[in-house]
This record gives C-alpha cells, sequence and structure tokens, in this order.
C-alpha cells in the first residue's frame, strides 16, 4: 500500500476527491499526513473529517525557505511517506526538497502544460484565445510547472467564458485526474524517461 502525504494550502476539493478514491478502494494507498501551512485551511478540517493525521507547520520561526522545507522533509519521513502531492499548496519548494523526494512528487494544474505555467491562468487562457484549456498532474522539478507530464485532460474555452465558469468547469477535471494519476503511481505502472512518462502494464 502507497504512503501518501498530500502538501495543502486552500479549500482541499482535490485532497477530498483523493480520500474519496482511497476510500472507494480505486486506489491502494494511505494518506498518512496532510500538512497545511494555514492553519484555517479548510483542507485541515476534511483531512480531520475523515481521521487523517494533520501537521499545520506555518513559516514563522524558520530562517529560511530551505530551513522550512527541511521540517516538511523531516515530518513526511517520519510517516514514512513515499509519494508526496500537492493539492492546492502555495509555495514553491525549495531544490533541497525536491532532491529528497525525486520523482516521488505530483502536481496538478489547471492549464495544459506547458502552456500558462504559474498563476491566474484561466485569465491568461481566455485573453489568449485558447480553443483548449484543461489540466495536467506531473512530477514536480526544481523549475516550477515544467516537470514530466502524466495525465492531462482538455477543457473546451467557450466564447462566453468568464475565469469562473471556466475554473469551474476545469477543477471538475481535476477531481477525476489527480486520483487516477496516483492510483497508475501506486500499481507501479509509471516510468519515467527523459522528459516523457510511459504508462506501463504492471507485470
Amino acid at each position: 500500500m502507497l504512503a501518501i502525504g498530500i502538501l495543502v494550502s486552500g479549500r482541499g476539493t482535490n485532497l477530498q476527491s483523493i480520500i474519496d478514491a482511497i476510500e472507494a478502494k480505486r486506489i491502494n494507498a494511505e494518506i498518512k499526513v496532510v500538512i497545511s501551512n494555514k492553519p484555517d485551511a479548510l483542507a485541515v478540517e476534511r483531512a480531520g473529517k475523515h481521521g487523517i493525521p494533520v501537521e499545520v507547520i506555518t513559516n514563522e520561526g524558520f530562517a529560511s525557505r530551505e530551513a522550512y522545507d527541511a521540517k516538511l522533509v523531516e515530518v513526511l519521513k517520519g510517516y514514512g511517506v513515499e509519494l508526496v502531492v500537492l493539492a492546492g499548496y502555495m509555495r514553491i519548494l525549495t531544490p533541497g526538497f525536491i532532491k529528497a523526494f525525486p520523482m516521488r512528487i505530483m502536481n496538478i494544474h489547471p492549464a495544459l502544460l506547458p502552456s500558462f505555467p504559474g498563476l491566474n491562468v484561466q485569465k491568461k487562457a481566455i485573453e489568449y484565445g485558447v480553443r483548449y484549456s484543461g489540466c495536467t498532474v506531473h512530477f514536480v522539478t526544481e523549475e516550477v510547472d515544467t516537470g514530466p507530464i502524466i495525465l492531462q485532460a482538455p477543457v473546451p474555452v467557450l466564447c462566453d467564458d468568464t475565469v469562473e465558469s471556466l475554473s469551474k468547469r476545469i477543477l471538475t477535471e481535476e477531481l477525476k485526474l489527480y486520483p487516477e494519476a496516483i492510483g497508475l503511481f501506486s500499481e507501479g505502472k509509471l516510468e519515467v524517461r527523459g522528459r516523457r512518462v510511459f504508462i506501463k502494464e504492471k507485470e
């Protein structure tokens, strides 16, 4: 059974989809810990309702981002975490953190990478005039939103879309795609070769 640690900062909608998939036995995994940098994040409440251990680690008292991330690594490894999942985590990870879990950190991004990395991506997609946006699950590397792509789901951009309406439709796809990617990892079906992720049949 795959041991997962999930980092959160906000509402926890993707966290909830992962919890639901595990409880429905669609993913052979256990969430060992949810870590939030925001004590009042709704995700903390969601985890608590399911009896999942929660650690709130704010940046107070840390001399640097590196020191903060070193603490996160210590906590995650203390729980025996094998895969780190970013679910609305609003901090950029330091190289030290990423080196501690090489190709074992996943993130979901609300655009079809490599298009529109960073923030405010639904607004950027509408303003650019693309016909399709969507979401991407990828492994995290040191450069933001550039890691090997695991899965993507396209979402049409409609002529009358607002940031809110497009975001809502993209989120619907996120909630399906993220558990699927985690499930593939838990089954040993993901193989990274250079920039490409291959999905293989389990031997």
